[in-house]
């Protein structure tokens, strides 16, 4: 819901404030005042095109802010929160400011953003039907929208079958597809791995095998050497013939017999005896180790090659797959686990090509059941067009809405192939192209709605559209009479909720009866959206529950203009000015039953002076 609308110094308004009613609201002013002004500054903040001649003569920029009242969840307050603006209690603040011979600057939020933000947050906040701006109806996705809107209560739950069955069917379709145009590449990792395995698994090594191989290797080069170091080592401990009788043991006992017969009276004497016992003991113990290691040395040139032969496999292992063993047996396991998953990729190509079958079939059905109620929901809602048409003065108009199937190319991949030899282009929303047509005159060609007609036609064709629409159950239309109910009603509609519908020159070419006809049906409108119109007819701004007048002023050198609410005897001599009469008896009384006639029309009362 529209706020507040903020315009400086746009066209020939220097500075006004507009704060719209939530439910109809009209704007009227002599010619040339500058009531279109409204529409144009909503089309700037909304990221319409950038006009510098829009600026008011005198001043070097013009200003337009509108602040919105929107529920928690509107698609718009997500948007503007992804783009970084700051959004608090659902309040969203829109600014768009052009400068004379510069480029415009766009602001949601309070941070600068692109126009063509505005734009797309406009979408879903404002529809503008008018001579020169369709902003409603003019997507192909919207027309669909109006259809689903009006029939809510039977076609939400087939919508939301198909959404959920559209999502599985995608990423079975794109499982399936990436497994088989994988197929190749995926036998030749298969082969890869298997061939791995093949090398590793032939070899069999061990955790720390390639350290154990090193040091045998190196042991079993160097045996001869190692025995005979040993050998002389042992027996220069304990071989008296190896040394004339001097073998270290044999010396280091007779030391320690020397020592033995003295050692009793002198306790240092007899500590030194000790210690030169220890180490004929320790001289003994390593000369039979030194015996026992010789004797053990393994002098074996076949060994030796098993060995060499051994380390070179394990060493051709380590140089591709890994710095060590450890590594080596790691990578083994993890190509053992990727080739259990590649072989069992034929096992789960054959599981998904039975899921696609059988989805397809659902979501084949599921689409056709959809459509099938859209069908339905468009001849009602054609119907009830054509019938607020006639009451609009447009009697001869024909409303048609196709729903037609949203065929795609036999070989589209993306494509819902049905079993019946259709291909659908299937989307969340199902696959139908709706398309609301109309030929306005007898005999002429129903025509898109937005290529249908132009001007005054035009708006009232887009109004038939919205009301029947509304009275078709599209917002959950409340009753109630006063402006606060509507507003209430408006907040709790949720992220679904409708957006504010501006009309300019709905009333062009009408007059009479058929002006009252038209502000009676702006009216129920207004009781489920909020409902702004530019109009010159009486019998249009006799049904507002907020009268804004545009007022000119000239000082002789500079012709500017505000807006300004009007009630009571203002408002009655603003009507009564409308229908070409003055602000004296008569004319105001004639006002005044105007006023009185169409709010009872509405379900209300109002009486002046």
């Amino acid at each position: 819901m529209l706020r507040e609308l903020h315009i400086r110094d746009l066209g020939v308004i220097d500075e006004a404030r507009i704060e719209p009613h939530p439910g109809l609201t009209v704007v009227t002013g002599e010619t040339g005042a500058g009531k279109t002004m409204v529409v144009s500054g909503l089309s700037l903040v909304l990221g319409g095109k950038a006009d510098a001649e829009l600026v008011r003569a005198g001043s070097e920029s013009a200003l337009v802010e509108a602040d919105l009242d929107l529920p928690e969840g509107h698609p718009a307050l997500v948007r503007a929160q992804e783009a970084g603006a700051d959004v608090e209690a659902g309040e969203l603040l829109l600014a768009r400011t052009l400068a004379a011979g510069a480029r415009s600057r766009a602001h949601v939020g309070g941070r600068r953003v692109p126009a063509g933000l505005l734009a797309e947050l406009g979408q879903d906040l404002v529809a503008v039907h008018g001579q020169a701006d369709q902003w409603r109806l003019t997507r192909p996705a919207q027309h669909r929208a109006v259809v689903d809107a009006v029939g809510a209560a039977d076609l939400d739950e087939p919508r939301a079958k198909v959404a959920d069955l559209v999502a599985r069917w995608r990423a079975s379709t794109d499982e399936l597809a990436g497994l088989v145009a994988d197929e190749r590449s995926r036998m030749q990792e298969i082969d890869r791995l298997e061939h791995q395995l093949t090398q590793i698994d032939a070899v069999e090594p061990v955790p720390g095998e390639d350290e154990e191989l090193a040091a045998s290797e190196d042991r079993l080069a160097h045996a001869e050497q190692l025995q005979a170091a040993t050998g002389t080592a042992h027996r220069r401990l304990s071989d008296p013939d190896a040394l004339d009788g001097a073998d270290v043991v044999g010396q280091l006992a007779a030391a320690t017999a020397e020592l033995a017969a003295v050692s009793a009276p002198d306790p240092r004497l007899q500590e030194l005896h000790d210690r030169l016992a220890e180490i004929g003991v320790l001289a003994a113990d390593v000369a039979a180790d030194l015996s026992s290691y010789a004797a053990d040395v393994d002098v074996d040139p076949a060994r030796l090659g098993e060995v060499q032969a051994r380390r070179a496999a394990i060493t051709d292992l380590v140089r591709r797959y890994g710095p060590d063993v450890d590594a080596v047996l790691a990578h083994r396991d993890q190509a053992r686990e990727q080739l259990t998953r590649l072989t069992g990729a034929d096992a789960r190509i054959d599981a998904l090509r039975e899921e696609v079958e059988v989805l397809t079939a659902r979501l084949t059905t599921a689409v056709d059941r959809l459509s099938a109620g859209r069908a339905q929901v468009a001849t009602a809602l054609a119907d009830a067009i054509c019938t607020e048409l006639a009451a609009l003065a447009m009697p001869k108009a024909r409303v048609e809405i196709e729903v037609t199937p949203d065929t795609a190319d036999d070989g589209d991949p993306l494509a819902l192939a049905t079993p019946d030899g259709r291909h659908l282009r299937v989307g969340a929303e199902g696959a139908d192209h709706v398309e609301i047509r109309i030929a306005a005159n007898p005999g002429s060609t129903p025509r898109t709605v937005a290529r249908a007609a132009s001007g005054g036609e035009l708006s009232r064709i887009m109004l038939a559209i919205e009301v029947a629409a509304a009275g078709a159950g599209a917002a959950g239309t409340d009753d109630a009479s006063t402006g606060d109910a509507r507003a209430a009603a408006a907040r709790a509609a949720g992220p679904g909720a409708r957006p504010t519908f501006v009309f300019d020159e709905v009333d062009a070419g009408v007059g009479g009866r058929a002006g009252l006809d038209v502000g009676a049906r702006l009216a129920r409108l207004a009781r489920s959206s909020q409902v702004i119109v530019v109009t010159h007819l009486a019998q249009v701004a006799a049904h507002a529950d907020r009268h804004l007048v545009v007022r000119k002023t000239d000082d002789g050198h500079v012709t500017s203009s505000d807006i300004a609410p009007v009630e009571g005897e203002e408002r009655l001599r603003e009507l009564a000015r409308m229908m070409g009469g003055d602000d004296q008896g008569a004319a105001l009384d004639h006002a005044q039953e105007l006023l009185e006639a169409s709010q009872e029309r509405a379900g209300r009362t109002t009486r002046t002076g």
